[in-house]
């Protein structure tokens, strides 16, 4: 599944591996633009696969024209090891009835490469929100009793609020109750399967909606700079970055191109 770009493949043994999940506002998949923008974080590799709609695109983090035109494709593997950090970003779809494959195929490799811990960032429409959640905060998390072990007192610390689990058939009132994370794409499986294969992974979400999902994916980054400190903090203020999020270059066409001023 995993293809590395150069010989040997990458050690990532003691790694924190950051992913999205494609999901509402696809806020995941910014949020690990900007980390891996911000952090100048280099390709080491991607993911060969039947399970994604086939994409192809230039260079999202170009920074000179000679980078710019280096392509990219819809599953790929950035590295920083001074910080043992490796970030998976997709950039498609799943097709029909493929997501769960490559949940599989995809844990089976964070296994085989020994990472210390899967931290997934997703999102869930705000719109599904139950009144308890609508009176608090829009940031939830997750843990697998494997992740539980070695940082629960830091997320305890943090007082961030765990996601409440709902009716799994809403409206039904001896209805059992679950994990329900509606928009959040493969992020309930990725939860369900590390908790069986005891991996430590954890999920790190934002209620949102469609639209201009920008400030939400900065909003996100700055909710997992809080626990694993990838930009320094202030001093005077422990949830400022001293560095802004480097925006990526290929942001400019987030929204398109604009409209063509010959139609005016």
């Amino acid at each position: 599944m995993f293809v590395p770009c150069a010989e040997p493949a990458p050690e990532l043994t003691g790694f924190t591996l950051l992913m999205p999940a494609v999901s509402v506002g696809n806020v995941g998949q910014l949020a690990v633009d900007l980390i891996i923008s911000t952090l100048n974080m280099f390709k080491v590799g991607y993911f060969y696969t039947d399970c994604l709609v086939p994409m192809v695109g230039n260079n999202p983090y170009a920074t000179t024209e000679e980078n710019s035109t280096e392509l990219c494709i819809n599953a790929e593997v950035y590295l920083l090891p001074s910080r043992k950090l490796v970030a998976l970003q997709l950039r498609s779809i799943f097709i029909k009835y493929k997501s769960k494959p490559f949940c599989e195929k995809l844990l089976s490799w964070i296994k085989n490469s020994n990472c210390a811990r899967v931290v997934v960032l997703s999102s869930s429409h705000s719109c599904h929100r139950s009144d308890l959640q609508l009176r608090s905060t829009p940031f939830r998390y997750l843990l697998t009793p494997s992740m539980q072990k070695s940082v629960q007192n830091k997320i305890k610390s943090l007082n961030w609020e765990e996601m409440e689990n709902s009716q799994c058939i809403p409206g039904i009132e001896d209805s059992e109750f679950c994990v329900c994370i509606p928009g959040g794409g493969i992020t309930k499986t990725l939860y369900e399967e590390s908790c069986s294969r005891e991996i430590p992974l954890a999920v790190l979400l934002k209620f949102v909606s469609e639209g201009d999902n920008i400030p939400d994916a900065l909003d996100l980054v700055e909710y997992l700079n809080e626990w694993l400190q990838i930009i320094k903090p202030c001093i005077d203020d422990p949830r400022a970055s001293v560095l802004p999020w480097k925006i990526p270059s290929s942001w400019k066409l987030l929204f398109g191109s604009g409209l063509p001023p010959a139609l005016f």
